[in-house]
């Protein structure tokens, strides 16, 4: 059950469907919900004033935080009218930080929460916030809930999708996203490529027979496509489905300490259509 939620609140970019799909969530599920902002400190005004000695830089990282600050608690007066507003149980953090350590502290901190809301990167806009969803993905060791920036509106979870390949990382994201499986009204597996004749392999039919022992219903597609239309396929099976929650297991490896995205998973950081609700 989700009964503890932590939602990232952009403090460059807009609000408002993350704050939608946040409150929504917790009011639905009678759950108590955090939002945490990060204001970002840049450096290179300090870099400008090296010469001026320490008094100088500290007095120019004094007036960085303190507008970082600023925009944070603007953010977060948005999500707090809303959330009175929706009386439910929540509680408000502002932090500041250099955009380097960003990802890492919202990943650190969403440990304690038994998910995570957040906003998809937007890849026509720069800056720091679109860097949030990986520390997440990758640090958290929990479900993380991933936002359209297009969307509008509360989270509609009355039919879902499951991404299924077979993977660990698959199975973990049933699991994770059992209580919106639970109570939905469709569900639909969507294979795209199944080797059926793997004996090894958990297929989509043995998927669909765990969640019908749960008392799940949910029916199987299976497609055929390029490897390079695997994410355009699952997108067009949750428009044709009417799909409002898509779940998935998120893939990537770490080279020379950098976060790396396999390939679906960052086909949907770029482009996704409905909520994605991805595990690591």
């Amino acid at each position: 059950m989700f009964r503890d939620i932590l939602v990232h609140i952009p403090s460059e970019r807009p609000v408002r469907p993350v704050i939608d799909v946040a409150v929504g969530l917790a009011l639905a599920r009678r759950a108590h919900l955090d939002a945490v902002v990060i204001g970002y400190e840049t450096m290179s005004a300090v870099g400008m004033v090296m010469e001026g000695g320490a008094a100088a830089v500290a007095s120019v990282m004094e007036v960085e935080q303190d507008r970082a600050l600023e925009r944070a608690n603007a953010a977060i007066s948005v999500f707090e009218v809303e959330a009175k507003l929706a009386k439910i149980a929540y509680g408000t953090r502002v932090l500041a930080a250099i955009p380097a350590e960003a990802g890492q502290t919202i990943g650190a901190l969403s440990r304690l929460y038994d998910l995570t809301v957040v906003l998809q990167p937007d890849p026509s806009f720069s800056g720091y916030d679109n860097l949030i969803p990986h520390g997440v993905l990758f640090n958290s060791g929990g479900p993380m809930l991933m936002v359209p920036y297009t969307y509008k509106g509360p989270l509609e979870v009355h039919r879902v999708g499951i991404a299924w390949d077979g993977s660990r990382l698959a199975a973990r994201a049933v699991h994770d996203a059992l209580p919106f499986l639970t109570a939905a009204h469709a569900v639909t597996v969507i294979a795209i490529n199944e080797d059926r004749t793997d004996p090894g392999k958990a297929s989509s039919e043995q998927l669909a027979s765990h969640l019908a022992r749960r008392g799940i219903k949910a029916r199987v597609e299976r497609l055929t496509v390029d490897r390079v239309n695997v994410q355009g396929a699952i997108l067009s099976v949750a428009a044709d489905s009417n799909i409002g929650l898509l779940a998935m297991g998120g893939f990537g490896h770490s080279r020379l300490q950098e976060r790396i995205l396999g390939g679906v998973t960052r086909d949907t950081f770029e482009a996704m259509t409905v909520p994605v609700l991805m595990s690591h």
